[in-house]
């Protein structure tokens, strides 16, 4: 899957198409291509051994963070 921003260019939109995709894919200019448009939303990720420290330390010390977050 491929994440693009749309752009304006004059009176269109466009999504671009990264070069490594096109030579990965074999296309050449000109070809159909079917694309299906849907919003997307990204959201950050986690690495692995830093969620395992969060909840190892919320384990410990969540009382302490839900009084630091009330006041």
């Amino acid at each position: 899957m491929i994440w693009q921003k749309l752009r304006k260019v004059g009176n269109s939109y466009v999504v671009t198409i990264p070069k490594e995709e096109v030579e990965r894919q074999h296309l050449q200019e000109g070809q159909l291509l079917s694309i299906e448009i849907r919003p997307a939303e990204i959201r950050p990720m986690i690495q692995q051994d830093l969620k395992e420290a969060f909840e190892e330390s919320w384990q410990q010390y969540e009382q302490t963070y839900r009084y630091l977050a009330e006041n």
